[in-house]
């Protein structure tokens, strides 16, 4: 009989020992795989430059892209990366049929490590700021989890840049914790000199990877 429980206890231990193994392989393997970025693209003429962007971040990451319907206007298609999957306000719905099927701004939240807007037009910046969320784009923001970082690039005119609106919208989304990289100055697309810019898809990019390394860096640390 005491044999009997021994045998029972020794195959509880190696079971535990067995999930413990199981347990450090998936965080393992978590801890392995490339940062999974979200990068999003909003009305602006500086979307021309997305596909740009998601190049940059291709090598580095597992990328997935979102684009507005005014963003639409500037972005090549054809020009970005083969395995940057691109979606869409038509896509927001189009795989929903009945209760339990997958909503895509929530499982693309659910998915990202990462969410870059790049470029942030006024107009979406004054809709993230209000909570507003007509868009694919506003939704995943809207339902974003703030424990993981999300970055925006605005690009916009002098004037609104510079017009009071942008201040307090700005002042909102960073008590959000939304990182900000600033716009830069140079002549812009409407012929105007100021800032307002977008900041070039390459600075966008190390910054993003220099916060995500520094971050796990810093844990490391803390172990």
């Amino acid at each position: 009989m005491h044999g009997a429980y021994q045998n029972t206890e020794k195959e509880k231990v190696m079971e535990i020992a067995e999930s413990l193994k199981l347990d450090m392989e998936v965080e393992s393997n978590t801890s392995l795989r490339k940062p999974r970025i979200l990068l999003a693209a909003s009305g602006s003429v500086v979307a021309i430059k997305f596909a740009n962007l998601c190049h940059c971040f291709i090598e580095w990451a597992e990328v997935k892209a979102v684009a507005t319907k005014a963003s639409m206007h500037f972005i090549d298609k054809a020009a970005l990366p083969k395995d940057v999957t691109l979606y869409t306000d038509e896509e927001e719905w189009s795989s929903w049929n009945k209760l339990g099927d997958d909503v895509l701004h929530i499982e693309l939240r659910r998915w990202a490590d990462i969410m870059v807007i790049a470029p942030l037009s006024a107009n979406t910046l004054g809709k993230i700021a209000g909570g507003l969320c007509d868009n694919l784009l506003t939704c995943i923001v809207r339902a974003w989890d703030y424990s993981k970082p999300l970055f925006v690039a605005p690009a916009m005119n002098t004037l609104m840049w510079n017009n009071p609106f942008t201040e307090r919208h700005l002042m909102l989304i960073d008590d959000l914790g939304i990182n900000l990289i600033p716009p830069v100055t140079k002549r812009l697309a409407c012929g105007d000199y100021g800032n307002g810019a977008m900041a070039e898809p390459s600075l966008i990019f190390s910054t993003v990877r220099l916060f995500l390394e520094s971050r796990g860096q810093s844990s490391n640390g803390s172990q």
